[in-house]
């Protein structure tokens, strides 16, 4: 029989029954939410959700904004026994319908922003924040209101921790997303082995996400990981940018900074990066795509912020492969998580020896259950706890670098080609903020075309030397394409799709 286990009792009451409940869990603008409040706040949601006719194993969808309201719905909604999954709060109407006619949730939580494009995507049984009772529609209810009127005490679900309750979702870079069905027992032992193992977080520690909180990666480092320590996380309604994080971390003055390579790209390559006090940070962590070397050198040199650079997915819950803080080795992703083993494997799934590059197997205690409405990807991708990436990795004496992803290798020349190796080239000359490289047809061939950012006017043919002269000869870009920024997914990743589609 498995183990009782209520996430919402684990990471919110068990602080408020240990005497602790006025910590501060939450902190969103000029407020400080304790953990007691919290709770409190959950309990209601968790009511209202009942009331809107959602029952244990029902799913809830998450359509807002970053804030308390958010936090206390995903935790009201797990403690009723709900599955929570969460979207972008910028989408079009039809991405909107994909996720309302995938998740069949029971009610949708919506907002002032999200409001207008779920009414015209068709969503139906909505609980609306932030908008006025007067301007809603049949079918939409004040949630706010409900919340106000809702009891503050309310019994947990008996779930388990094999019960399913967690739906996260893939990026969609290459395919419809789809959800990764998790147990209960994911955020539990991520919680255990990366939160605590590796980052060691603590709880006087203060966490502020770049990403928004319905990216996993956000939403477990600021509104949970920290939770289980008795630490607060920092969340914004806003989206961000470089001069908001610099506003938020001289505002709050965060000791662990969640970000991503795009993120850190922007920040020093920012004209008042050199005045920027960010001593209160012992570490940001990096995760969501690759982060460059030489970008990783560029930050170290303008911030000397420690970096704990790794790398996880929706299949793995989250990060399975990283760093240690003050012991990262530059451009790798370091080693496997407590409790995770990986493997560089050949196309039959053969271990591959040290400096061979492949796909990379990885096995642990948070591997989902399947892709939810997809078998036949499910059983290509998940073998009990056991999951084959599509990311091609070598390994060096325990350390893992990383290669980009199976599907985006060029082949030039008769050769495979990583577009990754030339970014990071490109990233190295002084005037380059940010590249992308992917494939471009020519006469039939695929030559490799860089996408390129850059901080002052630089010849595209000055980039193709420095390219020439860092790396073997016929990876160097054969064209060069200036932009002003790249094309980015939801979660921030680079969306490769996207500038392989342009002529």
């Amino acid at each position: 029989m498995s183990e009782p286990f209520n996430l919402a009792t684990h990471f919110l009451d068990r602080h408020v029954a240990a005497g602790r409940g006025d910590r501060t869990a939450l902190i969103v603008g000029d407020r400080t939410i304790s953990y007691a409040a919290l709770a409190r706040l959950a309990n209601q949601a968790g009511h209202v959700f009942r009331d809107a006719g959602v029952r244990r194993g029902q799913r809830v969808l998450l359509a807002l904004s970053d804030g308390e309201e958010f936090v206390a719905a995903w935790y009201g909604a797990q403690k009723i026994g709900a599955v929570t999954a969460e979207v972008y709060p910028f989408l079009q109407p039809k991405d909107y319908a994909y996720y309302l006619g995938y998740t069949e949730a029971v009610v949708v939580l919506a907002d002032a922003v999200t409001l207008p494009a779920l009414r015209a995507a068709g969503a139906r049984n909505l609980l609306v924040t932030g908008v006025p009772e007067d301007e809603l529609q049949p079918g939409e209810r004040p949630f706010r209101t409900l919340l106000d009127a809702a009891p503050d005490v309310l019994e947990a679900a008996p779930t388990t921790l094999d019960d399913i309750g967690i739906w996260k979702f893939t990026t969609g870079s290459t395919g419809a997303p789809k959800a990764c069905v998790h147990p209960l027992r994911s955020p539990k032992e991520s919680f255990e082995r990366y939160a605590v193992g590796v980052l060691g977080l603590r709880e006087d520690d203060r966490i502020l996400a770049v990403p928004k909180l319905f990216f996993g990666y956000a939403r477990d480092l600021v509104a949970m990981f920290p939770f289980g320590v008795g630490a607060a996380g920092i969340a914004f309604p806003e989206r961000s940018t470089a001069d908001l994080i610099f506003e938020l971390i001289a505002r709050y003055r965060p000791t662990v900074l969640v970000n991503v390579p795009t993120m850190m790209s922007a920040m020093v390559a920012h004209p008042a990066a050199a005045e920027q006090d960010l001593s209160c940070l012992r570490m940001t962590t990096s995760a969501g795509e690759a982060l460059p070397s030489e970008l990783h050198r560029k930050w170290d040199a303008a911030f000397g912020v420690p970096v704990v650079d790794g790398i996880g997915s929706s299949e793995a819950y989250h990060i399975y492969l990283s760093n240690r803080p003050g012991q990262a080795r530059t451009g790798t992703l370091g080693t496997a998580v407590p409790g995770f083993t990986a493997e560089v494997v050949d196309e039959l799934g053969n271990p591959l020896p040290d400096g061979e590059i492949g796909p990379l197997r990885v096995t642990g205690p948070t591997i989902a259950l399947e892709y939810f409405g997809d078998p036949e990807k499910s059983a290509r991708t998940f073998d009990g706890d056991t999951l084959t990436t599509g990311d091609l990795f070598s390994r060096s004496d325990g350390f893992f670098r990383h290669h980009g992803r199976a599907d985006a290798l060029l082949k030039v020349g008769g050769v495979f080609v990583a577009p990754g190796e030339i970014e990071d080239c490109l990233l190295g000359h002084p005037s380059v903020v940010d590249c992308a490289v992917v494939g471009h047809e020519v006469d039939g061939l695929v030559v490799p075309r860089a996408y390129v950012v850059v901080r002052s006017p630089v010849p595209a043919d000055e980039l193709k030397d420095h390219a020439k002269a860092h790396l073997a000869k016929h990876k160097y870009p054969r064209e060069v394409v200036f932009v002003t920024e790249l094309p980015r997914t939801a979660n921030g990743k680079l969306d490769r799709r996207a500038l392989a589609a342009r002529p």
